[in-house]
């Protein structure tokens, strides 16, 4: 009777592994290790995870693969000397520290209809009248950016110009090229990997 509630009870738990482990699986994590990114805001923690759907796919424009070009050509990988091109999970981690900006330097309309959790968006035909919010201070020259943030910016994608045109328009009003990060996947590739979108109104 006790081999026989042993034998049970190895069962149950060889059954739960099983279970477990065929979760596991099936979880869409950004990483082996994360599952969720939590990013401080001004209005609180916000999370970034992938969508669980293991059937999403885009759709609308972000599903569309020819834009004509120009104005929508595919962008160098670096938009300046200096720049630091950036994937996912660095832009993922510099979310997290408040010491950095993450800039969604698309156009209000487009930020409106969705944006990466806690960007903060600074059209890129705008971004050099505002360099004061980035650490600079207009002197009689221009601007002085001794003191600039480190920031990262994106935009739609490796076809928009919107980013690469905001960064090129800040080095030359001064703002240094070892301190702008740019994420070039941009909101398409953003999606296309099921990472979490807000509205800026939510």
């Amino acid at each position: 009777m006790k081999a026989l509630f042993v034998q049970l009870a190895l069962s149950i738990i060889a059954a739960i592994t099983m279970m477990t482990a065929a979760h596991a699986e099936d979880t869409v994590n950004i990483t082996r290790d994360m599952a969720v990114a939590e990013i401080p805001t001004e209005t609180g923690t916000a999370e970034i995870r992938r969508n669980q759907d293991r059937e999403n796919r885009l759709e609308g424009d972000w599903a569309r693969t020819s834009r004509p070009c120009p104005p929508f050509c595919i962008q160098p990988y670096s938009p300046a000397e200096g720049v630091t091109t950036i994937g996912e999970l660095e832009l993922i981690d510099m979310l997290k520290d408040p010491e950095i900006m993450v800039l969604d330097s698309r156009t209000p309309d487009w930020f409106a209809g969705g944006t990466i959790p806690g960007s903060i968006n600074m059209p890129y035909d705008r971004i050099t009248e505002r360099l004061d919010e980035l650490g600079c201070e207009i002197d009689f020259d221009g601007w002085d950016c001794q003191s600039a943030k480190p920031i990262a910016l994106f935009c739609n994608g490796p076809w928009c110009g919107q980013s690469p045109s905001a960064i090129r328009n800040m080095i030359a009003a001064g703002y240094p090229a070892e301190k702008i990060s740019y994420y070039r996947g941009g909101m398409q590739v953003w999606r296309l990997l099921g990472l979490s979108v807000t509205k800026p109104d939510s």
